[in-house]
């Protein structure tokens, strides 16, 4: 059965699997990027989770438990201080992020489960309306994009403490 699955998975999908891990490895080196491309990203990430569990589950609930994976993550990144090393460059203007394998892990655990929610979905189209399911699969989908944003804040707050610090001299 698993065999029949993976030769039944259109191409595009694998193509995508290895977009993604090629992103993954660029943010395993330190890297500058501008203050508009680390809004841009978690926002797209944010818009693209949503709009996934809104078009997948129209369940009260499963918006409810994505919100809560959101906030959760946002929270726990900020209180542990999550990408704390990120820095701004005044010379350039631009955030000095520091390379990490986080994001590449991020990136695949989210497909992972994108890919095993679709395939489960496939083969049991009642799972749509199983409450329990919906709010899971949504709350996880919530924490990752929580996470993701709680990567762009800390970019924001290290380019807006650089530029404060810069302004009081």
């Amino acid at each position: 059965m698993f065999m029949h699955i993976l030769q039944n998975i259109p191409h595009w999908v694998w193509m995508l699997l290895a977009v993604l891990i090629a992103i993954g490895i660029s943010q395993s080196f330190t890297r500058r990027r501008t203050l508009r491309s680390a809004t841009l990203v978690p926002i797209a990430m944010i818009m693209l989770s949503l709009f996934g569990v809104i078009s997948v589950f129209s369940q009260p609930a499963a918006l409810a438990a994505w919100a809560a994976g959101v906030a959760g993550a946002l929270a726990l990144s900020n209180v542990i201080g999550a990408w704390k090393n990120i820095s701004w460059s005044e010379t350039d203007q631009q955030l000095i992020v520091p390379g990490s394998w986080i994001p590449m892990m991020l990136i695949l655990g989210l497909f992972v489960i994108k890919f095993g929610v679709n395939v489960a979905l496939a083969m049991n189209h009642e799972l749509l309306s199983n409450m329990a399911f919906a709010t899971a699969v949504s709350l996880a989908y919530g924490v990752f994009s929580g996470t993701f944003l709680g990567r762009g804040v800390a970019m924001w707050k290290a380019a807006r403490q650089a530029m404060q610090l810069s302004m009081a001299r």
